[in-house]
């Protein structure tokens, strides 16, 4: 740990998660990084072993020790249970074991004490029911045209995965730029309170997670979240044809304002490429945003805004645009014989919905076939949101269906599918075979399902096993 810096001292850390020092064989006094998993220790790491659903992770402290960790969380009840034991191997490893409460909300507060330490930075926050994986790529593609910038790598978006994103800030970064996301109720307030942006964008409210809130007033409430710790510079950035824009617009603190083709300051319009993406007219130039789709126009229009705001010229808003490209499994398009749409890392009903919009009005000389696999986490709206997809499928010119995943096949025996030659499947080597058999030069192919369905694992049967990623998780 010599060679790395250290983050946070034993003391600060102690005071910042409302935690008891038990024992403290720590020579540097310090951790230089941050791990959840014992895999990803490395010399010098705080651990924080979490409870999941199927494991504990407090089983993994001597693992996490023996690998170099030298600061390690416990909560009471593990400490009445296993303390001594944990103060021996701490000796043994030169570690320190601090006792908290709840090791997820030690993770949190810690989280939040350390990005305090950098109050000149600016904090960007993201979220949004789809689309805010991608924004935060152009976002950041645009910033770092002007400033050093921070993001989270992925989609490390969660009540875990942004904590342990912020402590990858230095001090030589200008801005940073975090997506929220969310899995429970809750869960933006808690992450928001960790960052406390003072700018933040809401991309969209749509249906995703509605299994898991019920209804999307509460999807709405939970990400409106993202403002609450605003002061009264807080600025935050709306679309402005949402259903909820009103509703989202009503907050204590700081201001807001939209985007869009009507709001986004300097857009007088845009030419649709298909999948070639957009020409954006904007103050008098013309930006290539290489993306497909009018959603992805919209969350260029969300980024020009935030921009434009933040004091970023046009010309650095168009450079930072134009290097944008395709994350894998959102809209990414891989060129060959056959044309594919890899859209496979998520969907709910609505992304879904203005991608089939897409793909229908794509003028297209050969077949247009699509891979529909199911939506997940929508609860007792699933069978219905299904059958409206399909619904919507069985009209857009398409040649042949492909329905994937017991929800997306269930559904599909509920539509009249005229002249469209459907084809349904539970198993994915049978699926690919099918693909296989019936994809031919010249084809516009369509994939998309929820991340759970890993429909990238058709790849290989399209003879684009290495441009699609196929080992991505």
């Amino acid at each position: 740990m010599a060679d790395t810096p250290i983050l946070m001292t034993i003391p600060q850390l102690v005071d910042a998660v409302h935690g008891m020092c038990i024992c403290n064989f720590n020579h540097e006094n310090g951790f230089s990084s941050v791990a959840t998993d014992s895999r990803n220790v490395l010399p010098g790491s705080l651990f924080v072993p979490l409870l999941g659903e199927f494991q504990d992770g407090h089983s993994f402290i001597p693992k996490a020790l023996e690998a170099g960790a030298t600061i390690v969380f416990v909560d009471q009840a593990h400490r009445d249970g296993s303390g001594s034991l944990y103060s021996v191997l701490a000796k043994r490893y030169d570690a320190a074991i601090i006792l908290v409460e709840n090791t997820l909300r030690a993770l949190q507060n810690a989280a939040q004490k350390y990005v305090s330490f950098f109050p000149e930075l600016v904090k960007i926050g993201i979220t949004g029911s789809s689309g805010k994986t991608t924004t935060k790529e152009i976002v950041g593609s645009v910033f770092s045209e002007k400033y050093s910038v921070i993001m989270n790598e992925g989609n490390l978006n969660s009540e875990t995965g942004l904590p342990l994103s912020v402590f990858r800030i230095r001090k030589e970064h200008e801005v940073g730029i975090f997506e929220l996301g969310m899995n429970r109720k809750g869960e933006i307030s808690e992450i928001a309170h960790v960052l406390s942006p003072s700018l933040a964008l809401i991309t969209n409210i749509g249906t995703a997670h509605i299994g898991i809130l019920g209804t999307q007033r509460a999807i709405a409430e939970e990400k409106k979240c993202i403002f609450e710790n605003f002061s009264d510079t807080g600025v935050g950035f709306i679309p402005e044809n949402d259903v909820w824009t009103d509703f989202l617009s009503g907050i204590p603190r700081g201001s807001v304002r939209f985007f869009g083709p009507e709001s986004t300051e300097g857009y007088t319009g845009y030419t649709n490429l298909g999948i070639d993406g957009s020409l954006i007219n904007y103050n008098g130039i013309t930006i290539h945003l290489s993306l497909p789709g009018r959603y992805n126009l919209m969350n260029a229009l969300g980024v020009i805004s935030l921009a434009g705001y933040a004091g970023l010229k046009p010309m650095e808003i168009k450079a930072g645009i134009e290097k944008v490209k395709p994350l894998f499994g959102r809209a990414e398009v891989i060129k060959g014989d056959a044309t594919i749409i890899l859209d496979c890392y998520n969907a709910n009903p609505d992304s879904m919905e203005s991608a089939l919009g897409f793909c229908s009005d794509l003028e297209w000389e050969g077949n247009k076939i699509f891979v529909l696999g199911s939506m997940l986490e929508l609860g007792a709206e699933s069978l219905k949101a299904h059958e409206r997809i399909c619904r919507i499928a069985s009209k857009s010119g398409v040649n042949h269906v492909f329905l994937f995943g017991d929800e997306m096949v269930a559904a599909g025996y509920l539509v009249d599918w005229n002249n469209v030659l459907v084809h349904s499947f539970i198993d994915i080597d049978k699926l690919s075979l099918a693909l296989a058999q019936t994809v031919r030069s010249g084809d516009l192919v369509f994939i998309k399902g929820s991340r759970g369905m890993a429909l990238e694992r058709v790849c290989p049967a399209l003879n684009i096993r290495e441009k699609c990623g196929v080992n991505h998780g």
